[in-house]
C-alpha cells in the first residue's frame, strides 16, 4: 500500500499567516448568486485540485487489500461519484490558514473521506436503502454482511491514518468525531416514529450524524497549520453550522426533490418514519385530520402507496420546505460570520461560497 510522496501546488497558501481581523461578518446580502449553485463547489475543488489529486490516490492507495472483496466493494461506493465536500473543507481550510508543511492535510483528508463512506456503508444497512447517488447501494449489490464489514475496515483505515498523522490533538477531534456519529445515528433510531420529538432533539440528532465529521474535517486543517485556538475553534463552528444546514437541506429534499436530482429514492424518510423538520414543522401547523395521517404513518407506520404524495401535499399547504430551508440558510449565515477571523483570501471566499452553495442547491 503506497503513499503519495510528494504533491506539486499551484495553489498557493496566503503569503502570511492569517491572524485575527476585525472585519464586519459576512451578512446575508453578501451571498453568492450564482445561476448554477455547483459552480461554487466547482471553484473550491479548482483550487485545491492538486490537494485533492493527491487526495483521491491516498484513498485509492488504503483501499487495497489482499482480500478482493474489500476494494471492489469499497471501489463501488467512491465510483458512485460523491462530491468529496468533507475532504475538500480540510484542504481548504488547511491552506486558508497558511499550511505548506509537508502531506498532512492530504492524508487527514482521506481520513475524513474513510469515515464518511464507512458511516455510509453502514447507514444504508441500517436504512435498507437500495440507492446511495443515484446507483445501487453497496448492501444492494453485495449483501449486508459484506457491507458492515467493509464499513469497519474503513473506519480502521482511517484510525491508522490518524496514528501516522502523530497528532495527539487530530486524533483527539476525528475520533471524538466518530464516536459522536454513532450516538447521533443511535439517537436517530430512539427518535424514529416519534412525533414528540423536539425540534432541539432534532438538532441533536443531525448534529451527531452529520454536522460533527463536517466540524472536525474543518478544525483539524487549522491544527495541521499551528494556527491559535480561536481559529480553531472557528472552523469547528464553521463546520457545524455548515452541516447542520447540509442536512437540513437534505431533510428538505426528501419531501421535495425528483429521484435524480436527490441520488436516492425520494421519501425514505418519510418511509422509515424519519422524525426531520418537514415532518414537524407540518405535524405542529396541521388541523386535527393532518394530524391523524401524520399518527398513522410515521408513528403506527401503516402506509399506502399513495400516503407519500399526501405527505408531501401536507408539507407544502403547511410551507414545511420553506420553514426549512430559511432554517437552513440561518445556519449557512451563521457559518459564514464565523470565518470573519481569517482575513481575505481565496480560500475563505471559497468556504463562504459552499455555505451559500449548501442550502442554493435545494434550488
Amino acid at each position: 500500500m503506497g503513499v503519495v510522496a510528494s504533491l506539486p501546488s499551484t495553489a498557493s497558501p496566503p503569503s502570511a499567516p492569517p491572524g485575527l481581523v476585525t472585519r464586519a461578518p459576512p451578512s446575508p446580502e453578501g451571498r453568492f448568486h450564482d445561476d448554477d449553485p455547483e459552480l461554487a463547489l466547482n471553484r473550491l475543488v479548482a483550487l485545491v485540485q492538486d490537494d485533492l489529486a493527491a487526495c483521491n490516490r491516498t484513498i485509492v492507495a488504503r483501499m487495497d487489500s489482499q482480500v478482493a472483496l474489500i476494494p471492489q466493494l469499497a471501489a463501488h461506493i467512491v465510483a458512485a461519484g460523491g462530491k468529496r465536500l468533507r475532504p475538500l473543507l480540510t484542504l481548504a481550510a488547511a491552506r486558508m490558514c497558511g499550511y505548506a508543511g509537508g502531506l498532512r492535510h492530504v492524508h487527514l483528508a482521506a481520513c475524513v473521506e474513510f469515515i464518511h463512506t464507512a458511516t455510509l456503508l453502514h447507514d444504508d444497512v441500517v436504512d435498507e436503502s437500495l440507492l446511495r447517488r443515484g446507483l445501487a447501494s453497496a448492501n444492494a449489490v453485495f449483501g449486508n454482511k459484506a457491507s458492515v464489514l467493509v464499513g469497519d475496515f474503513l473506519f480502521a483505515r482511517a484510525f491508522q491514518l490518524m496514528v501516522e498523522d502523530g497528532s495527539l490533538k487530530v486524533l483527539e477531534i476525528l475520533s471524538g468525531a466518530a464516536a459522536t456519529i454513532a450516538e447521533g445515528e443511535v439517537l436517530q433510531l430512539v427518535t424514529q416514529n416519534d412525533l414528540a420529538t423536539t425540534e432541539d432533539r432534532y438538532l441533536e440528532v443531525i448534529k451527531g450524524k452529520t454536522a460533527a465529521l463536517f466540524s472536525a474535517a474543518c478544525e483539524v486543517g487549522a491544527v495541521v497549520a499551528a494556527r491559535p485556538p480561536a481559529e480553531q475553534a472557528a472552523l469547528a463552528e464553521y463546520g457545524m453550522n455548515l452541516g447542520i444546514a447540509f442536512q437540513l437541506v437534505d431533510d428538505a429534499l426528501d419531501y421535495a426533490a425528483d429521484q435524480a436530482k436527490l441520488g436516492k429514492t425520494v421519501g425514505d424518510d418519510f418511509r422509515e418514519g424519519k422524525i426531520t423538520l418537514p415532518v414537524l414543522a407540518a405535524f405542529a401547523a396541521g388541523d386535527e385530520d393532518e394530524r391523524g395521517f401524520w399518527h398513522r404513518t410515521i408513528e403506527a407506520s401503516q402506509q399506502t402507496e399513495a400516503d407519500l404524495d399526501h405527505a408531501m401535499r401536507l408539507i407544502e399547504r403547511r410551507g414545511a420546505i420553506r420553514a426549512t430551508l430559511e432554517r437552513a440558510g440561518r445556519f449557512a449565515d451563521a457559518a459564514k460570520r464565523r470565518l470573519v477571523v481569517f482575513p481575505h483570501s481565496a480560500y475563505r471566499d471559497s468556504l463562504l461560497a459552499v455555505a451559500d452553495y449548501t442550502v442554493q442547491r435545494a434550488r
